[in-house]
């Protein structure tokens, strides 16, 4: 009866952990899906900067005031920096081993 008693208590641990495991998983997907959605946004705002410069250019019939493409630079440049500040800020230091 002790062995039964024995594996009984090994196969509860061991329970135990994959539903540790599985909510660990749980969690990783669900950061993943956060990271995704992160990312289409930046892909998104990368494609609306391009498109802003193609309709610039489009309306100025191939010849772009300074002044206007500047702007757009300067909003692609603070764009970058927050995002590049967004990500250092979120991602986490690399594990030690």
């Amino acid at each position: 009866m002790w062995i039964f008693v024995t594996i009984l208590s090994k196969l509860n641990s061991i329970i135990e952990r994959l539903n540790r495991i599985m909510a660990l998983l749980n969690n990783l997907n669900a950061a993943v899906a956060r990271e995704t959605t992160v990312e289409q946004s930046a892909i998104t705002l990368i494609q609306g900067i391009a498109k802003q410069l193609a309709d610039l250019i489009a309306k100025s019939g191939n010849t772009v005031d300074p002044a206007e493409l500047q702007k757009i630079v300067d909003g692609m440049n603070a764009n970058q920096d927050a995002l590049a500040a967004a990500v250092t800020a979120n991602t986490p230091a690399a594990p030690t081993v």
